[in-house]
């Protein structure tokens, strides 16, 4: 946890030197309280790494396809040649990511992440995937993740603005 505490202390100073007065000075402190709340209701001290950085990116304001590009980053493994994602890692990724709705009582059930993967691997023989099969699972926009292009949505709408004048 100290890891992570360090970590977003500087991500947010460096937040708050290219965004000065938009940058809460206790981003950070928040930030971990969330992840703590998420990953550690047992109250053991520990958070992954990945976990984190999971949340990180999807609460990140970056596109869509940016985040779903790093999650394949942090989730897949490497396989002589190739980069995969197998279920059990996918599994990981999609239980990490459901503790965000969770955390507001939106969560789904440990079934509807074992659907996503069954979905995400139909028709697939290998025990793994390539990224280019798991990017256009994700762009199919999956229940179990439907809540996030939906919160892309919304704060992409958010920085739209209309020169039109109501009476």
């Amino acid at each position: 946890m100290q890891q992570i505490s360090r970590m977003l202390k500087k991500l947010f100073q460096k937040a708050r030197l290219e965004k000065p007065g938009q940058v809460d000075r206790r981003a950070a402190e928040f930030t971990l309280s969330l992840l703590v709340a998420m990953y550690d209701r047992a109250g053991t001290g520990y958070v992954k790494t990945r976990s984190a950085a999971a949340a990180l990116i999807s609460l990140s304001g970056d596109t869509l396809l940016a985040k779903y590009r790093a999650f394949f980053e942090f989730y897949a493994v490497p396989d002589g040649k190739a980069t995969l994602i197998t279920r059990s890692a996918l599994r990981s990724l999609l239980t990490d990511l459901n503790q965000i709705p969770a955390i507001v009582g939106e969560g789904c059930t440990w079934s509807c992440v074992e659907i996503a993967i069954h979905d995400c691997f139909h028709g697939v023989l290998n025990a793994a995937i390539v990224e280019e099969k798991f990017l256009s699972w994700l762009r199919s926009e999956p229940a179990v993740l439907l809540w996030l292009p939906t919160c892309y949505r919304l704060s992409a709408t958010e920085m739209v603005s209309h020169q039109a004048r109501c009476r």
